[in-house]
């Protein structure tokens, strides 16, 4: 990402706004973390009773990342209807987890991560395949967002790029570990109605001013082919996203902890409601794209198209709100990301493979010394500023791709085995790796996921078993 020149912000009032969100978000963390019993099930999973509204509230604000507010409208801008589109079906992956999710609630009433499922359901070698990607896929992720809290927030107020990253991970680290689970999705609650609510409003005003038979014209006339949506590369990166989209849900402890925290009652609807919710999103942004575009507004970064709009239609005003909805996205998907891979180390690691002896206290306090290292590897892996966000997460697509087809085959084929789970991951990840490098890092996930498919099923039907869901129900 190449930084702007000049900020959109004054930095001594883009402190102003960030002192203010910070003590917010840590007060109310410490406070809802006050609420709870004080057990390790209270601090990971927030005593298991999480309500519809905050389910789907927690869902939506943890996959709305930077990326989502700037890199949408990047995309409308750059390549039309296709680009905005592409990006929205993200949301497939949550849509396709609902049934998913009921179906995990239902099977594993006590658990508490995704590595209790593959354990559990494939044995320890499938375990060390699958947490090996969930490792690279993580670091990778926390390196994404941490880095982009750094460049985002340069760009916008002109803070130097270790001290932007070292705030929001700061503030999204404090919050986590004093209030665990709860203090997450509490946060995660008002972070995704700032985010909906400012993003409306920056739609509204450019629409106003520059209605849609405006823009559809101008589009036509100047740029046709970003209305075509026949596109061929258009198509195939539109597969990719929404087969990442679900390699990135269907294994990672995020959303597997969501569902564990969640009633059971509540827990498919809110995975409906929350990707459906957080699809407007890229296509609210990418359509913001479209306006500038048909304008030929002026930018000297792509990157920046949603901020250099926000300031044109509000001044001062508009700079201010894409700070506030890159400061809430950003804190909104590092607490989560935290949270859930502390739990995952405490309890994969720490208790089921180190000290299985732990007692509820030391296993609580294990995910605190989690959330903790979790940030300072952070911090020590983004100190150095890469050129390309986005290679990293198409480099862990063609990895997390691979696990879809053996996660949803475990959950619902008893004759799905653990050989033909372990060749489905390295298989598929390999493949990926190799289309990431040698065709295009757009693809590599469809690929990943393709070969995948054709391993389990083989694999599952020439090599079936019989295995018993009850051994699923294991005690936490």
């Amino acid at each position: 990402m190449t930084l702007n020149s000049t900020p959109f912000l004054a930095p001594g009032f883009a402190w102003g706004l960030v002192v203010i969100f910070s003590v917010l978000w840590i007060a109310l963390g410490i406070a809802w973390g006050r609420r709870g019993k004080g057990d390790a099930d209270e601090y990971m999973l927030a005593g298991r009773n999480i309500g519809l509204a905050l389910s789907t509230a927690t869902l939506m604000a943890s996959w709305v990342t930077g990326n989502t507010t700037l890199l949408a409208p990047e995309f409308g801008y750059r390549t039309g209807l296709w680009g905005m589109f592409s990006y929205a079906l993200a949301g497939l992956g949550l849509i396709l987890f609902a049934p998913l999710a009921l179906r995990i609630k239902q099977l594993m009433p006590n658990g508490r991560t995704s590595g209790d499922f593959i354990r559990l359901r494939y044995g320890r070698m499938a375990w060390w395949v699958f947490m090996l990607i969930t490792a690279i896929y993580t670091f990778g992720f926390l390196m994404t967002q941490a880095m982009g809290a750094g460049l985002l927030l340069q760009a916008l107020s002109g803070f130097d790029y270790h001290i932007g990253m070292f705030v929001v991970i700061g503030v999204a680290t404090m919050y986590t570990l004093f209030g665990g689970m709860r203090a997450v999705i509490g946060t995660d609650f008002i972070q995704s109605l700032l985010i909906m609510v400012l993003l409306a409003v920056v739609a509204v005003l450019a629409f106003r001013l520059f209605p849609m038979p405006e823009v559809h014209s101008q589009l036509m006339e100047y740029h046709p082919d970003r209305l075509n949506l026949l596109l061929p590369a258009g198509l195939l990166i539109a597969w990719n996203s929404a087969l990442f989209s679900m390699g990135e849900v269907f294994h990672n402890n995020i959303w597997w902890s969501r569902v564990f925290a969640s009633r059971r009652s509540v827990v498919m609807n809110s995975f409906l409601l929350g990707g459906l919710a957080w699809m407007s999103v890229p296509l609210v942004t990418g359509s913001i794209g479209l306006v500038a575009l048909a304008r030929e507004l002026p930018l000297e970064q792509v990157n920046m198209v949603f901020p250099v709009m926000a300031a044109d239609l509000l001044g001062a005003g508009g700079a201010a709100l894409v700070f506030v909805v890159v400061f809430a996205s950003l804190t909104s998907t590092l607490d989560s990301l935290l949270a859930s891979t502390a739990d995952l180390l405490a309890e994969d690691v720490y208790f089921r493979l180190l000290r299985p002896q732990a007692t509820d206290v030391q296993l609580k306090h294990a995910a605190k010394l989690m959330v903790v290292g979790l940030a300072l590897v952070t911090l020590l892996l983004s100190w150095p500023r890469l050129d390309s966000l986005a290679s990293v997460l198409f480099f862990t697509g063609s990895l997390v791709a691979s696990t879809v087809w053996p996660v949803a085959c475990g959950l619902y084929w008893r004759s799905a085995n653990a050989n033909a789970a372990i060749a489905a991951m390295l298989s598929g990840s390999i493949v990926g790796l190799l289309a990431y490098n040698l065709i295009a890092p757009y693809c590599a996930a469809v690929f990943s996921a393709a070969l995948s498919a054709l391993v389990m099923v083989i694999g599952s039907r020439y090599c079936s078993e019989r295995f018993d869901f009850a051994l699923l129900e294991e005690e936490a």
